[in-house]
């Protein structure tokens, strides 16, 4: 019965692979596809606009992270359950989606019978994570970084020379090599391009 499906709103800034997910699930008799959008600032207004069951939201998008878009959306819309779909299983991206309010977190590669039945599982109230990410998760522990040394590091990924970076930070050179140094101890790099590339691998620069 139409009445007894299950309303999902896909986000994702890739166009072909929400246009894959939405014909996957909507070959479910008990899911239908109501909504959606390629930016994470969309979520909510395309969620209050179509009163979805449940929100699969990608990670990374343009305007608003899907991190960022889940907690929005708890608040916004309380009654709809979020499922974040991403291509990136970093262990840092799940601890911080349960932590905005996510009721599951599975990888884009999960088979489509999988991924219809997590969904199904999310809208029924139960917590669905991908167990190898959840291992991951337990042994990584939390970021050892601080709000600033995360800074430095994500302002960092573009590369540039220090006097580049504290310029765009409004910080003294002194203190960027400061915080970048601190970063790649923690991390345990050899220098910043493998701190930044480590703390991407965990999922720690997410952010703008």
């Amino acid at each position: 019965m139409p009445g007894e499906c299950i309303r999902l709103l896909l986000a994702d800034d890739q166009a072909l692979v929400r246009g894959a997910l939405a014909a996957l699930l909507s070959l479910e008799p008990d899911l239908t596809v109501v909504a959606e959008v390629g930016r994470g600032d969309e979520v909510l207004d395309a969620a209050r606009r179509t009163a979805p069951d449940v929100a699969l939201l990608d990670v990374e998008m343009p305007g608003l992270d899907g991190i960022a878009a889940t907690a929005a959306l708890r608040a916004g819309v309380p009654g709809c359950r979020v499922l974040v779909v991403t291509t990136f299983g970093r262990p840092g991206y799940l601890r911080r989606a349960m932590e905005a309010g996510a009721d599951g977190f599975v990888v884009k590669d999960t088979p489509a019978r999988q991924l219809a039945d997590a969904v199904r599982r999310v809208h029924a109230g139960l917590r669905v994570v991908d167990p190898t990410l959840a291992a991951e998760t337990l042994a990584s522990g939390v970021s050892p970084l601080t709000e600033r040394e995360t800074e430095v590091l994500r302002a960092a990924r573009g590369g540039g020379t220090v006097a580049t970076l504290a310029a765009a930070l409004h910080l003294s050179e002194g203190t960027v090599r400061n915080h970048l140094s601190a970063a790649i101890g923690k991390t345990g790099a050899h220098n910043r391009t493998e701190a930044v590339r480590i703390a991407e691998q965990n999922g720690w620069l997410l952010g703008d």
